[in-house]
């Protein structure tokens, strides 16, 4: 078994889902953490709640755990290790990935629970 240090956020986030042809919108900037895809037929983005325009379709109330460390490439099972205790327990998560870490995303309305299964399964939260 895998055991991590995960960085608690304070912040609250939305997921968007913009049109494929939309640019990137300024706002995006303004958020600590932001996160863009872009498929042949959606652009998404994660940002910060509180600079997500309401015009735009969004799942709002998201909290993000950050593993801490760099993660070689090389490992295996780090989401497993993460979505496996939040699945036994109906917690649903979006998971984001980038070129040194994974951050977890629950919502709100879960994140205790979700703070309680990760420190069960061995996790170490800041």
């Amino acid at each position: 078994m895998i055991y991590l240090s995960l960085q608690v956020w304070p912040q609250i986030f939305s997921i968007a889902r913009l049109p494929p042809s939309h640019s990137i919108p300024d706002w995006v900037f303004q958020s600590s953490f932001f996160s863009i895809s872009k498929m042949a037929d959606e652009l998404s983005i994660v940002a910060e709640q509180k600079f997500v325009p309401l015009e735009f379709r969004q799942e709002p109330g998201w909290r993000a755990f950050r593993v801490v460390g760099t993660l070689d490439f090389g490992l295996t099972g780090i989401l497993a290790s993460l979505t496996s205790p939040l699945a036994k327990a109906t917690i649903s998560l979006f998971a984001v990935s980038t070129f040194d870490t994974d951050y977890l995303l629950v919502k709100s309305a879960t994140f205790e629970k979700a703070c309680e299964c990760l420190r069960i399964a061995g996790h170490n939260l800041d």
